[in-house]
């Protein structure tokens, strides 16, 4: 039996393995994100998953530790690309109009000859839509889905400082995990307590802030001068994208691994 150490050891040379693959394909800085995903977003986002390059990068991911070999992962991509939003640092400054999430990138389902899942998630460039991150699991699409059967027509988005998720329409903002459960209750709140509950919890925090400028994760980075989106980490997907366990994540300044909490959806 290989040692728990050793194979800790090996997974993580392979994380760096991918990174560096994934960094060569993402040859753009990225750009302001669009308001709303249009058709061809989605197109050209799926076009970037689907691509040889991104499939061959996906099947070293799902055989990087040791549960499938490269040859057998056989990676495919499943239904469309999916918009993922999270809390806009507008919403929380108050700004008049703000919508209460701003689109972060678009999730491709990836799925492996074994049954493993991945998000891969696709960013505006200068270049066109390209792959910044691939994240194990399948939350984007979990929670996509009960988003649109607990509100239809309402914006899913996510909190990344607490790793909650929600769905927002009308004035009333409803949880879809335990995290947002925890925050506004099992029956939501309105938008209005919604948005002083994040004015308490990151007003302090936003750019500009004592907060931001120590770098702290969790502060709100405003786009910068490529016009990365960011999550409140310092930058877009060119710097951190709030992580979790298999998670991978590049960008013009880099490439850095991170680690990504997956939940189940029991709300």
């Amino acid at each position: 039996m290989i040692p728990t150490t050793a194979r800790a050891t090996a997974a993580a040379l392979a994380a760096a393995a991918l990174v560096t693959a994934l960094a060569g394909q993402a040859s753009a800085a990225p750009v302001p994100q669009p308001a709303a995903a249009t058709a061809g977003d989605r197109a050209a986002a799926h076009e970037a998953a689907v691509a040889p390059d991104t499939l061959a990068t996906l099947s070293r991911f799902f055989a990087r530790e040791g549960k499938v070999s490269v040859a057998a992962a056989l990676p495919r991509i499943e239904g469309e690309a999916v918009p993922v939003s999270y809390l806009a640092p507008e919403f929380v400054a108050g700004r008049a109009g703000a919508p209460v999430a701003r689109l972060e990138f678009l999730a491709s389902q990836a799925v492996s000859s074994d049954g493993q899942k991945a998000a891969l998630w696709t960013a505006k460039t200068g270049a066109g839509w390209e792959v910044v991150n691939i994240a194990t699991g399948d939350d984007e699409f979990r929670y996509a889905r009960l988003g649109a059967a607990k509100l239809p027509g309402g914006t899913v988005f996510r909190e990344p400082q607490t790793d909650a998720w929600y769905v927002a329409g009308g004035e009333r903002v409803l949880p879809l995990d335990e995290d947002a459960v925890r925050a506004v209750g099992p029956d939501g709140v309105s938008l209005g307590a919604y948005r002083a509950r994040v004015v308490k919890a990151y007003g302090d925090k936003l750019p500009g802030s004592a907060y931001a400028r120590r770098g702290l994760a969790g502060g709100y980075a405003e786009p910068g001068p490529s016009g990365g989106v960011g999550d409140g980490s310092g930058g877009g997907p060119g710097a951190v994208l709030a992580g979790g366990a298999g998670a991978l994540a590049l960008g013009a300044a880099g490439a850095v691994a991170l680690r990504r909490r997956r939940r189940t959806a029991g709300v």
